[in-house]
């Protein structure tokens, strides 16, 4: 994949300004604020009643309100933001994602890939072993959401067989989607990070492998010590060529293919075994790429809306008074220059997007309105493009899988009939990763 220009909202150059982050604020104020009131009326999804690309308008209208440019340029600037390369480019890479997992899914290769898994897991480590089949899927597909409902009804009847805590086998399934989902080169979260960022997909996936490797060893020891019960499930009807495009995917982004091809690739693969293994058609493919290209609607619209309101931001000086703020904190604890500025540096990205994801409740969101402030702290302290993506991910990530209100937790709770706080307190990777990953910023030497 070519490097990206860098963003208009790159150079931080603009007189800072706290006031022009007030459109930010109006943005999170609202989807924060629609989701306490839905969730203190018992509503279902409480955080998602009110859509995100609903809630960025009014921050939109008040930056351009707010700009000291005349209408006409203060309304160009935002179009450039939204028109950018980068934005362009994470939109398209966000469609053709969809568009490979729904044609994936409807030629039965979710399916396939979970029957392959519960062939494998010996009936006294279910536990563990549905963390691997969720994280293999997870990884393959790009999307915990997915996952968690492909895996969970399965991983919900093998809990009853063999009497496992629900929350427990919540738990590993959860983390496992987390853990694939933060780790898949055609994950949002990793388009968003190295689209922002500025680095190959195939680099941002080997630096994520320091964090990701260890937490999750630990955590499938975690679960294998917590493992209650055993269950001999049924011979599953397994269909290995269904299987072969979530590999072939894999192998191709790693080898470091362009990722429109590879994802190109993957879904005219995924197409044809439907098509020579069943009754599925050229046209049916068709409608389930549209459907893809569909239920990548809401994060394609919000990247553009982030995109423009983001360029209006550093227009008005509110992304260099961010900066220079986490500056000064940098500044505290670190020298000058040198490793230790680059460590605090690291702790600041993570801080910021941990801290943005606990509000937005949305991993993808968070890594996109903070990607410009951590790629100018990047720059700026000898961080490298792909350990910045991985930083931002990996944070975004634990946070998403620490949340109660987070898409991840509501959706699983639901399907083991659990609270979402059960669920979350469950999701061990991600607190092993939390640990794990500070450990690593803090001890890592630098080249």
């Amino acid at each position: 994949m070519t490097k990206p220009t860098s963003s208009p909202t790159t150079a931080l150059n603009s007189p800072a300004s706290f006031v022009a982050l007030l459109p930010l604020f109006v943005f999170l104020g609202l989807f924060i604020g629609a989701g306490l009131y839905f969730q203190s009326q018992g509503v279902d999804y409480a955080f998602y009643q009110l859509p995100s690309v609903i809630a960025i308008l009014p921050a939109i209208v008040l930056a351009v309100m707010l700009s000291k440019q005349k209408i006409n340029q203060a309304i160009e600037t935002f179009i450039e933001g939204i028109g950018h390369s980068n934005i362009i480019a994470m939109c398209l890479i966000y469609l053709l994602a969809g568009a490979f997992a729904a044609v994936a899914k409807a030629t039965g290769g979710v399916d396939a890939t979970v029957a392959l898994g519960l062939s494998f897991i010996p009936s006294n480590l279910l536990l563990p072993g549905f963390f691997v089949i969720a994280a293999f899927i997870a990884t393959s597909m790009g999307t915990s959401m997915g996952t968690i409902a492909a895996v969970a009804p399965v991983a919900l009847g093998v809990a009853d067989q063999a009497q496992i805590d629900y929350a427990l086998m919540a738990g590993a399934v959860m983390s496992g989607a987390l853990f694939g989902d933060n780790l898949s080169i055609i994950s949002d979260t990793t388009i968003a990070a190295t689209r922002t960022q500025g680095c190959e997909m195939k680099d941002k996936f080997r630096e994520n492998l320091v964090f990701s490797i260890p937490a999750s060893i630990i955590t499938l020891v975690l679960f294998a010590l917590a493992g209650q019960g055993q269950a001999d499930i049924a011979a599953q009807d397994i269909d290995i060529l269904k299987v072969l495009p979530y590999l072939t995917i894999l192998v191709l982004a790693v080898a470091g293919l362009n990722v429109f091809v590879v994802l190109s690739l993957g879904i005219v693969f995924a197409g044809a075994t439907g098509v020579f293994t069943s009754e599925y058609t050229v046209i049916q493919m068709g409608n389930d790429i549209y459907t893809g290209f569909t239920n990548m609607q809401e994060i394609f619209i919000l990247s553009m809306l982030v995109g423009g309101l983001a360029a209006l931001m550093q227009q008005q000086g509110g992304l260099t008074f961010v900066s220079q703020l986490i500056e000064r904190l940098i500044g505290r604890f670190s020298k000058a220059n040198g490793e230790a500025s680059t460590r605090a540096s690291e702790l600041g990205m993570a801080a910021i997007v941990a801290a943005t994801n606990t509000c937005v409740a949305n991993n993808t969101v968070s890594i996109v309105v903070t990607g410009d402030i951590a790629k100018e702290l990047a720059q700026k302290h000898g961080v490298s493009p792909k350990r910045a993506a991985s930083i931002l991910d990996i944070f975004a990530c634990i946070i998403q899988g620490l949340i109660p209100h987070g898409a991840q937790a509501l959706l699983i709770a639901s399907v083991f009939t659990i609270s979402p706080l059960t669920a979350v307190s469950n999701a061990w990777y991600c607190m092993v990763l939390a640990v794990t990953a500070v450990a690593i910023v803090i001890l890592r030497k630098r080249a």
